[in-house]
């Protein structure tokens, strides 16, 4: 991944997209989705990780994943053994992710001099040499597209804005280009996201899906608790519902439910 020039600020955060190159699947099966949610938990350090501890790690959480499912529940009882990185210093706050089959969304806060860059170098780094060998590339070159982009997430109206752009991204998964044409079945949408593994937004719902991986309390906060992140993403979707009716129609211009400083599409 090439290097980066623009300066992340300590304790602000930004809306984080990484590409996979031309397009291409950057998770072609769940155990590429698996290694790709412990990657944003293995690298968020400020000491490298030893291969033979990665190693050590990965056999355990393989032995847990068959004996009692995800190894990254809370609960204390079910939170995997091999995950003995906490005690560590981290280099962001990953306040929410999303992962697509070709890019990951995420919502970090900075908390070292260039905490976000590092983490995503590593990142850049650790996950296409485990994609590639798993799947036998041999090619060279660049995996991810670029770098990274980032945007600044300046008021609290624009991290709730954030929050909805992220976890409502698969829902293009089940209904192509809904983000320009509006969405045909809200309903379906709404218990899609809910029901999609490989984001946040089931840990901010109550459901426990990967809470190891995330720090919530801020944007809990920041949304009114569980009902209002539920609430607020919801509204959205029903939203651009609305919109799906008149899509052919020039209304002018239509007021956004999340309020007048735009909509999930001006985040990234």
């Amino acid at each position: 991944m090439p290097n980066r020039r623009e300066q992340l600020v300590n304790g602000e955060i930004y809306h984080i997209v990484i590409r996979r190159i031309e397009d291409y699947l950057l998770f072609k099966d769940i155990d590429d989705y698996y290694r790709g949610i412990f990657s944003i938990y293995e690298f968020n350090t400020t000491k490298p990780v030893e291969i033979a501890e990665r190693r050590r790690i990965r056999i355990q959480m393989k032995k847990d994943i068959k004996a009692k499912g995800d190894p990254l529940s809370p609960g204390g009882e079910r939170v995997s053994p091999a995950l003995t990185l906490d005690g560590r210093e981290r280099l962001v706050d990953i306040l929410a992710f999303c992962f697509m089959p070709n890019h990951i969304h995420l919502l970090l806060r900075q908390l070292k001099g260039r905490g976000i860059t590092t983490f995503m170098n590593k990142i850049g780094a650790g996950y296409p040499a485990y994609f590639k060998q798993k799947h036998g590339i041999k090619t060279k070159g660049y995996f991810f597209q670029d770098r990274f982009v980032s945007v600044h997430v300046k008021t609290d109206e624009q991290l709730k804005i954030a929050f909805v752009y992220i976890h409502a991204n698969p829902a293009s998964l089940i209904e192509p280009k809904w983000k320009e044409i509006g969405i045909k079945n809200p309903k379906k949408v709404i218990e899609f996201l809910e029901n999609y593994k490989w984001s946040s937004y089931q840990d901010y719902l109550g459901k426990k899906n990967f809470p190891s991986v995330i720090e919530k309390d801020f944007l809990l906060e920041v949304m009114g608790g569980k009902q209002g992140c539920k609430d607020f993403l919801e509204d959205w979707i029903k939203y651009k519902g609305e919109i799906r009716k008149f899509a052919n129609l020039s209304l002018g211009e239509t007021r956004s439910p999340l309020g007048e400083s735009g909509s999930p599409e001006d985040c990234v």
